[in-house]
């Protein structure tokens, strides 16, 4: 048995990004940390809500790369004169990384009681008709 690739089917001509997507999007694969919920909040608008407890604004970076919302943390230098009897919060840098199908943007991004908050909205796709001529030869 031939197993073919999801792009090569002849009937899904140009669809060869979504192979790539979806190997990007298991490549992406997180340890789990820090948790998170995605939740729709509108028709066309969604929240990606991470707990991000002891992380400041200045320590956290949001972008978009290439279709794919990165979010970032890094705490700044610890200070060496604190001595912890028991450490059970994470302060380690991490990455998660979410891949935005076409029409998705980022409308904004707020922290609230340790929670960072990144609002993305769906926009309306604009409805092409094109006829095309045929040519004689």
């Amino acid at each position: 048995m031939t197993k073919t690739a999801l792009g090569s089917h002849p009937f899904l001509l140009g669809f060869e990004q979504l192979e790539r997507l979806v190997e990007r999007t298991a490549k992406a694969g997180n340890d789990g940390y820090p948790p998170y919920n995605i939740e729709q909040s509108g028709d066309r608008s969604f929240r990606i809500t991470l707990a991000v407890a002891g992380f400041a604004e200045e320590d956290l970076s949001i972008t978009v790369e290439d279709r794919q919302l990165v979010i970032r943390g890094r705490q700044g230098e610890e200070d060496c004169e604190r001595i912890f009897l028991h450490r059970g919060i994470a302060a380690r840098q991490f990455q998660r990384s979410f891949v935005l199908a076409d029409g998705i943007e980022v409308s904004g991004a707020t922290m609230e009681n340790g929670l960072l908050h990144v609002d993305l909205e769906q926009l309306q796709p604009e409805t092409v008709v094109q006829t095309i001529e045929i040519n004689r030869s």
